[in-house]
C-alpha cells in the first residue's frame, strides 16, 4: 500500500516541496509527506492553501508509476474516501454541498520518472477568511467529525485502489461525480454549458456554435 515510508513535519513550507526534494533524491514510489501546518502551501493557479494548524489533511505522495489521468484518478479516490455526497469540480476540486472541501495538485518531472501528488482536505476548519466563506467548507461543517489520521487513512486506501486502475474505469467513475455537467460556466475566453470530459480528461463546453475542449485554466459557474 502506498504511504510508506512516511515523513511527517509539525510545520513546513509545503508538503509538495518536501516531496519534490525527496523524489529528486530518489525516494521510492508511495513515499508520503504530511504536515500539521504549512506556511507556503499552494494549490492550482498559484493560489495559497491556508488552514489553521492541525485542522486539515496536508499530504503529498511521491509517485513513480502514474498515468495521464492521475489528477482525475486522485479526485475519484478522494471523493470515494469521504462518507459524504462529494462531487468533483473540473479538473480536481472536491465539493460537498457546492463548496470546496478538498483540492488536488499534481507536479512532476516526467522525464525523470516521477510525479508528486498533493492533496489538501479541510477536516476541522470552522472559520474561513471572509473571501472564502461562500466557497469553502470542511468535513466538520458538513456534519462529519473525524480526525486527520482517520481521513488520511481513508484517502490513502482510496488512492491505492484508483491510481493504477485502467483509464476507462477512471473516466467512468469521474464522469459519475461531475459537478459541472449541464451547468453554465465561464472561463477566460468565453462561456458555455459544461458537457462532460473527453477521453484525455479535457472539459467539454458547448458554446452553442461548437463544442470546445478545455485542457487547462480555471472554470467558474455562472450564477
Amino acid at each position: 500500500m502506498i504511504g510508506r515510508p512516511r515523513v511527517h513535519h509539525r510545520r513546513t513550507d509545503s508538503t509538495n516541496e518536501r516531496a519534490r526534494e525527496l523524489a529528486a533524491a530518489g525516494a521510492g514510489h508511495g513515499t508520503l509527506v504530511t504536515a500539521d501546518e504549512q506556511t507556503a502551501g499552494r494549490g492550482r493557479q498559484g493560489r495559497a492553501w491556508v488552514a489553521p494548524p492541525g485542522s486539515a489533511v496536508l499530504m503529498s505522495l511521491v509517485l513513480r508509476r502514474s498515468g495521464d489521468l492521475l489528477p482525475l484518478a486522485a479526485a475519484v479516490a478522494v471523493c470515494e474516501a469521504l462518507p459524504l455526497a462529494a462531487l468533483v469540480k473540473w479538473p480536481n476540486d472536491v465539493w460537498v454541498g457546492g463548496r470546496k472541501v478538498a483540492g488536488i495538485l499534481v507536479e512532476g518531472r516526467p522525464l525523470e520518472g516521477w510525479a508528486v501528488l498533493g492533496v489538501g482536505v479541510n477536516v476541522s476548519v470552522v472559520d474561513f477568511p471572509a473571501e472564502l466563506r461562500d466557497r469553502a467548507t470542511s468535513l466538520r461543517l458538513s456534519g462529519l467529525d473525524s480526525s486527520n489520521e482517520e481521513v488520511l487513512g481513508r484517502i490513502l486506501a482510496g488512492l491505492d485502489r484508483w491510481l493504477e486502475r485502467p483509464d476507462p474505469e477512471v473516466l467512468a467513475a469521474w464522469r459519475s461525480l461531475d459537478a459541472l455537467r449541464g451547468t453554465d460556466v465561464r472561463w477566460a475566453a468565453g462561456r458555455g454549458r459544461a458537457a462532460g470530459i473527453n477521453e484525455a480528461g479535457a472539459l467539454l463546453v458547448d458554446t452553442g456554435a461548437r463544442v470546445l475542449a478545455l485542457d487547462a485554466g480555471e472554470v467558474h459557474l455562472l450564477r
